[in-house]
């Protein structure tokens, strides 16, 4: 009975982080990524506009976020806004003219870029990113 009451508690405490976290995205050209809530605070990495992320924490004006790989850090929540993107999550991202492998390769993107999500069809993606070019990219590529 102890072992259950244990896991029941674990798994509340995992369930409640999960219903705080809220998907926004990077909708500034760039964002410093900070190490902390502030200014002060050193400049850790960068982002690109549409950079999805998950929010873990929050202090006054600035988000504490998780990404796609798992790093965290804090950015203003000026940066950031309710826009439903994807990033990409493998080594070579065929991105392609319609939602299926019928049609034709228009680029491909390496891991990590983040694109604006601008329609679904089935399993396919229809997306945008910053600079404009635009495509289908399949769901399994994506973060």
């Amino acid at each position: 009975m102890k072992v259950y009451s244990a896991i029941m508690v674990f798994l509340a405490l995992i369930c409640a982080n999960f219903a705080y976290a809220e998907r926004l995205a990077i909708s500034a050209n760039v964002a410093n990524v900070r190490s902390g809530p502030g200014t002060q605070y050193d400049i850790i990495w960068k982002v690109e506009k549409y950079h999805p992320l998950f929010i873990v924490n929050k202090s006054n004006e600035w988000y504490q976020f998780e990404d796609f790989e798992g790093d965290q850090g804090w950015v203003h929540k000026s940066l950031v806004g309710k826009i439903k993107t994807i990033i990409t999550k493998s080594d070579i991202s065929n991105i392609r003219s319609g939602p299926g492998t019928q049609f034709n390769v228009l680029f491909t993107v390496e891991k990590g870029i983040p694109f604006k999500v601008l329609g679904s069809q089935g399993q396919w993606i229809n997306i945008q990113h910053a600079d404009g070019d635009q495509g289908w990219i399949h769901i399994s590529l994506v973060w």
